[in-house]
Parts: structure tokens; C-alpha cells; sequence
């Protein structure tokens, strides 16, 4: 129960991720050079600037899916004073070096100083680490259930064909695995990653097609057993078509170990498409993804701010660690011959 809690926790952030963090643009890629590898729990001062141009305006679902281009520049500061007519400013140019900067009252917006807090520091790119944290677990979650709709389709597909006809269908279905299980996965995912190319749906499509295999094989022995069963011996003798008794009476009484195969596998997912995306074959910038966020920052594991590398690196661990027990809970609470 703690960890089906972590994952609809998990899940309420991905809808969620554009209004919980502090950076709502879109893939939270708002870029401030002058903070960047700041230390967890900054807080800085900012003068909004309007843009030159005019920024389209935002409805709520847009904005929930993709974020919302903000219609001023942040500029950061240390210190302000305001005059009648104009706002004197210090612009932070670096770590102890500042410029003395005028502007128009009347050119500015109504509130034009703002602060935000980067509760777990900023990228090398003056980015939040947070709000691409909470971003970055939509791809994830999006992977981990692609890639299990496509196992659960083709595994299920092929095992219960395999279980329930055996002989020659059996034999060349089963040939057909063993070919492709004996490719290291790694290795798998590279190849049809190289093929599809590199992007956003192209590594769902990559990871998928190479988990099906263990699906696969576990429903043609469970079908293999329960092919057996008097009750399917009986639903023959009705005369029922063979797609009615596979799907209507032998897949409903396979699915506990199914489900718990999907949580495996969905485990197993989000940790290559991090690996992937850590070496550069998975998504692509802008896109935050945990495995590319610690492939920018891991080097600063070794200096004074490692948090930068190990915030996605944990993020990754517990997710991960939430959909195993997840799997030990549903087989424990499956297994009714236990």
C-alpha cells in the first residue's frame, strides 16, 4: 500500500507537474545563466521585463499538458529602489559582480519584483532542478505504461496462441522468442533506437518492443495449464470459437501473474529509458528526463554541489523501488494457492 501510494502520488504530480514547480514554462526550460549550479534552497530576487513581443494567451488544459510561456524576462538582481518614475536596479552579473541598471516605472508590469526559492538548486543552464524533477517523472510514467501496453499486447498475443495450439505454432513461436532472447536487452534497444531514430515516442516504441518477451513466455506456460482445466474442456464441447474460450475463460484466470510481470516490467522500463537518456540515444533536449538530467550534472558529484546529479538519481530509485514492491504485494495478494 505504500508504494500503490508513492505511484498515485507519483501520477498526481505528472498531471500536475506545470503548477506544482517553479518554473511553469514549457519543459520547465526557463534559462537564467547568471544563478547557474546554484546550492538547494536559493532564493533570488528577479525584475520582470515585458518581452518585445506579444506572448498568445494560455487556456488551462494547454497550460496543464505543456506549461505556459510567461510573457515578461526575469532578470536577477540584488537589490532594488524605486523613485517616482524609475526603478534602480543591480543586476547580478556573476558571484560578486554586479551592474547598476535604470528602468521606466511605466514600462514595467504592476509587480514587478518577484522571488522564487530553488528548493533543490538550479542546472548548469540556471534551470530549477525541482521543477524539471517534477516534469521529468510525465516521461517516466509514460514510458514504464507504453512499454507495458506493448508487452502485454504482443506477450499476450503470441504466449496464449503458443499455449493453446502447441505443436508447429508452438514451435515456431517459441523459436522466435528464444531469437530474441538472447539479445542482451541494452543491445536490443539500441539497435531499433538507431533504426526509428532518436525522439520522444521513438524510445517508447524501442523499449516496448523488447520487453515482451518474458510476457510472453509466462502466459504460454499458464495457458499451457490451464488449457487443461475441465471447465475448458467444457466450453469445447459447447462448440465455443477458440478466440471466445482464450479470451473469455482462460486469459480472466492468468492475469495475477500477469500483472504482476507488468509491474516488473514497468520497473524495468523507466531504468533504460534513464540509461538511455543518460548516454545520449534516448530523449532529447529540451525534453527533462531524469537520466538526461544526470548526464548534465553528474560531474558535479565530485565538487562542492552533487545534489544537482543525485536529486534524479533518488527520484529514479524510489519510483523504481515503489512499482517492485508493488509487484511483491499483487503476487502475494494473487497467490491464492499461498
Amino acid at each position: 500500500m505504500a508504494a500503490l501510494f508513492i505511484i498515485f502520488c507519483a501520477v498526481f504530480i505528472a498531471l500536475f507537474a506545470y503548477f506544482l514547480g517553479v518554473d511553469g514554462t514549457p519543459n520547465a526550460d526557463r534559462q537564467t545563466v547568471e544563478i547557474m549550479a546554484s546550492k538547494p534552497g536559493r532564493s533570488q530576487i528577479f525584475l520582470k521585463l515585458p518581452k518585445a513581443r506579444k506572448v498568445a494567451s494560455t487556456g488551462l488544459l494547454q497550460q496543464l499538458l505543456f506549461g505556459k510561456e510567461e510573457p515578461y524576462i526575469l532578470v536577477p538582481i540584488t537589490s532594488y529602489r524605486a523613485t517616482s518614475d524609475t526603478v534602480i536596479v543591480q543586476k547580478l552579473i556573476d558571484d560578486g559582480i554586479v551592474e547598476q541598471q535604470v528602468y521606466a516605472i511605466k514600462m514595467l508590469p504592476t509587480n514587478y519584483i518577484t522571488t522564487k526559492t530553488f528548493w533543490l538548486g538550479t542546472d548548469t543552464f540556471g534551470r530549477d532542478i525541482l521543477s524539471r524533477l517534477l516534469v521529468g517523472i510525465r516521461v517516466s510514467l509514460a514510458v514504464g505504461l507504453v512499454t507495458v501496453l506493448i508487452a502485454l499486447f504482443i506477450g499476450i498475443l503470441l504466449g496464449s496462441a503458443a499455449g493453446y495450439y502447441g505443436g508447429r505454432t508452438d514451435q515456431a513461436i517459441m523459436w522466435f522468442i528464444n531469437v530474441i532472447w538472447s539479445m542482451p536487452t541494452l543491445l536490443l534497444v539500441f539497435g531499433i533506437t538507431l533504426t526509428l531514430g532518436k525522439g520522444f515516442w521513438q524510445i517508447f516504441i524501442a523499449v516496448g518492443l523488447t520487453m515482451w518477451v518474458g510476457v510472453a513466455r509466462l502466459v504460454r506456460g499458464q495457458v499451457l495449464a490451464v488449457k487443461q482445466m475441465e471447465y475448458i474442456q467444457a466450453a469445447k464441447a459447447l462448440g465455443l470459437k477458440d478466440f471466445q474460450i482464450i479470451y473469455k475463460h482462460i486469459l480472466p484466470n492468468i492475469l495475477g501473474p500477469v500483472m504482476v510481470m507488468a509491474a516488473s516490467i514497468f520497473a524495468s522500463a523507466i531504468i533504460i529509458e534513464a540509461g538511455l537518456s543518460f548516454l545520449g540515444i534516448g530523449i532529447q533536449p529540451p525534453t527533462p528526463s531524469w537520466g538526461l538530467m544526470i548526464k548534465e550534472n553528474y560531474n558535479f558529484i565530485i565538487t562542492n554541489n552533487p545534489a544537482l546529479a543525485l536529486a534524479p538519481g533518488v527520484a529514479i530509485m524510489i519510483l523504481v523501488l515503489a512499482f517492485n514492491l508493488l509487484g511483491n504485494g499483487l503476487r502475494d495478494a494473487l497467490d491464492v494457492r499461498a
